[in-house]
């Protein structure tokens, strides 16, 4: 190799280490810069979606994305995991510490695979789930024919009083007397009452089922003390580790049972996954630490009483909520009386820097794609610092949007849009995140 071949090589080894984002790959820094401003402009609405610590950010983004650690602290497959274990043990630790549980498992890397691994573990294809239906209130990976849960097992599912939009539970223990079924599915996406969990513990028993908690939507409020714990009741508990919990995007197993954990873990791995994200439990680690501390019990409280004075607004301003109202993070709004579909309420909105989502209602009339109510949540919100105050104020202009909707329809409502978009950025620009995009 000439000198000039060795010099270039070494040239390019050093840009490897050295070079930013900015001058690798300008058309993803410029994305992520844009992504930046919308975060920053636009008030995220969305249930299931929070704002992160920029510390969790920085464990994501090091050098802990180049190791691989295929198995658990102590009993990996690949040598050189002295300091991804201390980590790893650290998330473990601080997990069991917040929810109260013996063991946990922390390398899924969503909540659905969570769910996944504690099928495999637990049961065999063709088994009996009774679950929450899709449309009132609960999720894919819980038994919908679309989803892997739903092909691979024979699931029956319960759902919410038409009434008062709260769970049947006389309905799940005669559901669960006629199916007798192996697991319980309890937990919900888009359910905004208190789940009665050991109301479940003893229909679980009656019928000799296992009864899996998915609190995905309910960690951080669960961890912050403003509901209760299933891990007291439920025989695994399975969540995500952003939504309320603020933590990085990623999944986790909670259970007490020592007999459980070598099926639970092996499904992890080697069942489903491979390698785990050691840089995504960092960003666990640490987001597990912040919410041990005395200030996330706050955040927790703040988080409810948001999502209650928003909602308590648009009731005042004609809008029905599902169930009279939420005793959590999330709310829906049925549109039908205004006569409104989700799709183009959601875009409207949107169009307004007010980022909610689209969302089925019990019983809906409407297709999946455009659904006749809307989800929102209060986590991210809070998370940027405002009060109920302001999310009653935002429920009015959640109110203005859709009225002009209703009056207007479709992209005559621009000039409602345009007036309440300005609003939305002032209150933004008294509450700013970060300042940069890395």
């Amino acid at each position: 190799m000439s000198q000039a071949a060795k010099k270039m090589q070494e040239n390019q080894t050093m840009n490897l280490f050295t070079s930013a984002l900015k001058q690798v790959d300008p058309a993803v820094f410029g994305a992520i810069g844009h992504e930046l401003h919308r975060q920053q402009d636009y008030l995220e609405l969305i249930a299931s979606e929070n704002l992160t610590s920029r510390a969790v950010m920085q464990a994501q983004g090091s050098v802990l994305t180049n190791k691989y650690a295929e198995g658990l602290p102590g009993k990996r497959y690949y040598s050189g995991c002295d300091f991804v274990d201390e980590i790893e043990n650290l998330a473990i630790e601080r997990a069991k510490k917040l929810f109260t549980c013996n063991f946990a498992n922390v390398q899924p890397h969503s909540g659905s695979q969570s769910n996944q691994a504690v099928y495999l573990a637990l049961l065999q294809p063709g088994a009996k789930i009774l679950s929450m239906a899709l449309d009132h209130g609960g999720h894919l990976t819980h038994g919908s024919p679309v989803n892997i849960s739903g092909k691979w097992f024979d699931v029956k599912q319960y759902g919410v009083r038409k009434q008062d939009g709260y769970i049947d539970y006389d309905m799940v223990e005669e559901m669960a007397q006629q199916q007798k079924p192996d697991m319980i599915v309890c937990g919900a996406s888009a359910y905004s009452r208190v789940i009665d969990w050991k109301r479940f513990r003893a229909i679980a028993d009656k019928v000799d089922a296992w009864l899996l908690a998915d609190v995905a939507h309910y960690a951080g409020l669960i961890a912050g003390g403003v509901l209760p714990t299933p891990c007291d009741y439920a025989d695994v508990v399975t969540t995500t580790t952003h939504k309320t919990l603020r933590g990085p995007r990623g999944g986790m197993i909670l259970w007490n049972d020592e007999a459980l954990s070598q099926p639970i873990n092996q499904a992890v791995f080697p069942g489903l996954q491979g390698g785990p994200l050691e840089h995504v439990i960092a960003g666990k680690a640490v987001a597990f630490g912040l919410a041990l501390q005395p200030d996330f019990k706050i955040y927790a409280q703040n988080v409810v009483k948001n999502a209650q004075a928003m909602a308590n607004a648009l009731d005042a301003r004609g809008y029905t909520i599902v169930s009279g109202g939420t005793d959590t993070h999330v709310f829906l709004v049925d549109l039908r009386k205004q006569g409104l579909v989700g799709l183009d309420a959601q875009r409207s909105l949107y169009r307004a820097h007010l980022n909610c989502n689209r969302n089925t209602i019990p019983d809906d009339p409407q297709k999946p794609w455009y659904t006749s109510g809307l989800r929102f949540g209060s986590p991210a919100g809070t998370t940027r610092g405002l009060s109920a105050a302001d999310f009653a104020q935002i429920g009015g202009m959640v109110a203005d949007v859709l009225d002009g909707l209703k009056e207007n329809g479709g992209e005559n409502n621009a000039s409602v849009e345009d007036a309440v978009a300005q609003k939305v950025k002032e209150m933004c620009a008294r509450f700013p995140i970060y300042t940069e995009a890395l």
